[in-house]
């Protein structure tokens, strides 16, 4: 197993622009520490939000150079562990920041909220606040990307190679498909979380630092449009943009797609859709939406059989 270390060099933008820390090649597995959502600022219940956020949020580790990824191909990230990387985690309320207070996109005549921080302890596979904030170690990785080909995304942005989803199975025992679209595929990974509900409504996980590890493989020609996750019992996809259901499409027609990859007809694979597909919201308070496609894979595999 190799270590990466990032030195506190984080980044919080998703480009191709930054010299990679560190070049892999498939099949190595890897492991590298991330920070925190605040990069470590918090370390009491009295470092409120508006003390500790700088302009920046989600600290990321990369880019990381994967040996043999080229446009057109796939980047496949087996997601093997998260460990935390401190003994506490934290979780806030901002002043203006969340699904159901007003924000700078929609402005409205109440008050900001009162800012709050609750840190929580880890204890025996739980994460402890008190008796009643008491939830089970249930980690996965906020945000996860390649780089586009040209632009720079911030990294609290979801988009379609990845980046702030929140999506609660990007977890250890599944697998993430991303679009590569420069040489080396330029992979970031940070913001991980200990717990999180489908939405993330109060626009705060219980935020952590995570030990990560990873190990990579290409798939050579295989394009994708949007972000691909296997489980072993599903197969399941995530579509991010504004309004909500402009996401859900995305996602919707990234399983369209992989259904008919796997040997359906386009319309019996919508068919079946509309009776077997769950989905969910990953993150309702980012500048984009994440929704998220599943489908079991005793379905999906009746390809075929008509």
């Amino acid at each position: 197993m190799r270590e990466i270390c990032a030195e506190g060099n984080y980044k919080y933008v998703i480009s191709a622009y930054d010299e990679p820390i560190a070049r892999v090649k498939p099949g190595e597995v890897v492991t590298f520490f991330t920070e925190d959502a605040f990069e470590g600022a918090v370390k009491t219940e009295e470092d409120l939000p508006g003390k500790v956020r700088g302009p920046w949020v989600n600290p990321q580790v990369g880019p990381i150079y994967i040996e043999g990824a080229a446009p057109g191909d796939t980047l496949v990230i087996h997601i093997l562990d998260i460990q935390p990387g401190r003994p506490y985690g934290w979780s806030c309320l901002g002043r203006n920041f969340g699904g159901l207070v007003a924000n700078p996109n929609t402005p409205m005549l109440n008050p900001p909220l009162e800012e709050r921080m609750w840190i929580y302890q880890y204890r025996d596979g739980m994460m402890v606040h008190d008796r009643q904030l008491t939830f089970p170690w249930d980690p996965f990785i906020g945000t996860i990307a390649t780089a586009p080909e040209k632009e720079a995304v911030r990294s609290d942005y979801p988009f379609c190679q990845g980046g702030n989803m929140d999506v609660s199975d990007v977890k250890p025992g599944n697998i993430l498909y991303l679009p590569v679209s420069v040489d080396g595929a330029y992979f970031f990974a940070g913001d991980c979380h200990a717990k999180q509900g489908d939405g993330e409504v109060c626009g705060a996980a219980i935020e952590i630092a995570g030990r990560l590890t990873l190990r990579f493989e290409v798939v050579k020609g295989k394009a994708l449009k949007n972000p691909r996750i296997e489980s072993p019992e599903e197969l399941i996809c995530v579509g991010s943009e504004k309004p909500m259901e402009e996401a859900a499409r995305i996602a919707y027609m990234e399983l369209l797609d992989w259904m008919v990859e796997l040997g359906w007809d386009r319309l019996r694979a919508y068919q079946c859709m509309s009776h077997e597909v769950n989905m969910y919201v990953g993150n309702i308070v980012n500048p984009r939406y994440s929704m998220v496609a599943k489908i079991k894979k005793s379905v999906a595999y009746r390809a075929g059989r008509g």
